[in-house]
């Protein structure tokens, strides 16, 4: 299963299709269908925001990851940048 639905959405998707299937059988095309099928499209948008989500946050991991991979490189060149004057002075003392 792909990571970014769960197993509980993937339940609650198949649930709501047999139960809209299950209506569309006993009740035909009627009003109470309409309900069923909003019901139905209702449960899918919010499993494809949560999908769109999960994707979004993985971005942002991967940006995140990277800024701090820059600012590690840049605080250890300024700690040996740093580190390299004061044994000089140390020295010359």
């Amino acid at each position: 299963m792909n990571r970014h639905i769960d197993i509980g959405s993937f339940i609650v998707a198949l649930i709501t299709l047999g139960l809209f299937v299950a209506a569309l059988f006993t009740q035909g095309i009627t009003h109470d269908l309409f309900l069923e099928a909003g019901v139905f499209l209702v449960s899918v948008k919010i499993i494809v925001m949560a999908y769109k989500n999960s994707v979004e946050v993985g971005q942002l991991n991967e940006k995140l990851d990277t800024i701090l991979v820059t600012l590690t490189k840049k605080s250890n060149q300024i700690a040996n940048k740093a580190g390299g004057s004061q044994d000089r002075s140390n020295r010359e003392a």
